[in-house]
């Protein structure tokens, strides 16, 4: 675990220790964001799931939250969940 600039804060954080999902967007993340902000994005989408009472066995709430994380962790434009 190294420091690097962290392309969401713009800090020099702590690095993940590995790629948090076994996707293409696992590796993003873990070459782009750093510990700090993944945190907090685990919260954000902790009040997601609960606030939409996602099902992560269905397909479409996956795709869902897989685009609330690319919105909020590299500032793409989110679709409207609801």
């Amino acid at each position: 675990m190294s420091d690097f600039n962290c392309t969401r804060c713009g800090r020099d954080e702590q690095r993940l220790p590995g790629p948090p999902l076994p996707t293409d967007l696992g590796n993003r993340i873990y070459d782009s964001i750093c510990q700090t902000c993944w945190g907090e994005w685990l919260k954000h989408q902790t009040a997601i799931i609960n606030h939409y009472s996602l099902n992560l066995l269905d397909p479409e709430a996956r795709k869902m939250l897989t685009r609330e994380t690319e919105a909020y962790l590299f500032g793409n434009k989110a679709e409207n969940p609801g």
